[in-house]
């Protein structure tokens, strides 16, 4: 009778312990969420935040000593107004001459630029000249026409005064006729 008691002791012991073990592992075993969650959480937290920083910058924009510090390193821009030119255009041979009326002022960064580069507007106005008499009319055409013409000639503008450069061709007025 004393084997069967000290068996009944051990088997009644076996249970509490695999209990305990089995409570020891659960306490120390954590489950990830599915990735799908993971993936709402982190775009949800990326959008809060990029609305939290779009609302801050939109809310609070620079200070007042920050902005006035800008506009004190901001010199405003001096122009030169240049003699009117007037050319007639490249054409087939067939068609009518087409003439081409510009007036143009050249944006410069310094006040102090305008003296060097007076000297130099005879270099700039045969620049002018010599790319505007191989002009067709359809290269006048649209704003993408007029845009790709200040583009160039700003470019010639600037290695006809180089070292010194200017900021942009402007047009008064520009007439095909």
């Amino acid at each position: 009778m004393a084997a069967k008691a000290k068996q009944a002791d051990a088997e009644e012991e076996k249970p509490e312990d695999d209990a305990e073990q089995q409570t020891a592992k659960s306490k120390f075993k954590f489950k990830l969420p599915p990735m799908k969650v993971m993936i709402i959480a982190a775009a949800g937290l990326l959008l809060v935040g990029g609305g939290g920083t779009a609302g801050y910058i939109f809310f609070f924009p620079k200070s007042d000593h920050e902005a006035a510090a800008a506009k004190a390193d901001s010199k405003p821009a001096t122009f030169v107004d240049l003699p009117d030119v007037l050319v007639n255009l490249s054409n087939a041979g067939t068609d009518r001459t087409q003439y081409l009326k510009v007036k143009i002022v050249l944006e410069v960064s310094d006040a102090k630029l305008v003296e060097e580069i007076k000297p130099l507007m005879p270099r700039v106005m045969d620049a002018f000249q010599t790319y505007l008499r191989e002009l067709r009319p359809t290269d006048l055409d649209g704003s993408a026409g007029l845009y790709r013409l200040k583009e160039e000639l700003t470019r010639r503008v600037n290695a006809a005064v180089a070292p010194n450069r200017i900021t942009a061709v402007l047009f008064k007025e520009i007439v095909v006729q």
